[in-house]
């Protein structure tokens, strides 16, 4: 089980990181909702060289990769409720690096969250 927790924690990680790096990288492109068809092919067009883009993705594929690692050893439903922890990392993620305001009843309900995978991984072990 512990190596179940730590491969998740770092795999979690290196979602939230992918994450941040693509909001950053979308959000430097601008709002595609308000673009007609082809402002939205030009920026995908200049999504491929954007370097956060890039970062993100390849984050992305490496949480991917440890997923799936965790999935050939460990019951699907004590894996999944370990990736609820990635709401406790991307809320400290997007607060520290994009600014975003995390309200209390927000980090409540982030607690809420990390309680029941508690409860979870506890009850998997024994």
């Amino acid at each position: 089980m512990l190596k179940t927790i730590l491969v998740m924690l770092v795999a979690i990680t290196a979602g939230a990181i992918g994450d941040i790096f693509l909001t950053q990288g979308m959000k430097s492109t601008g709002d595609i909702s308000a673009m007609n068809l082809r402002q939205i092919f030009n920026t995908v067009v200049n999504a491929l060289t954007n370097w956060r883009l890039i970062l993100g993705t390849a984050m992305q594929a490496v949480y991917f990769g440890l997923w799936l690692a965790v999935l050939s050893w460990e019951d699907l439903s004590v894996a999944l409720p370990l990736q609820a922890l990635s709401y406790l990392v991307v809320a400290f993620l997007a607060q520290w690096f994009l600014g975003e305001q995390v309200s209390p009843t927000r980090w409540a309900g982030i607690c809420l969250i990390c309680v029941g995978v508690a409860l979870v991984t506890k009850s998997s072990v024994g």
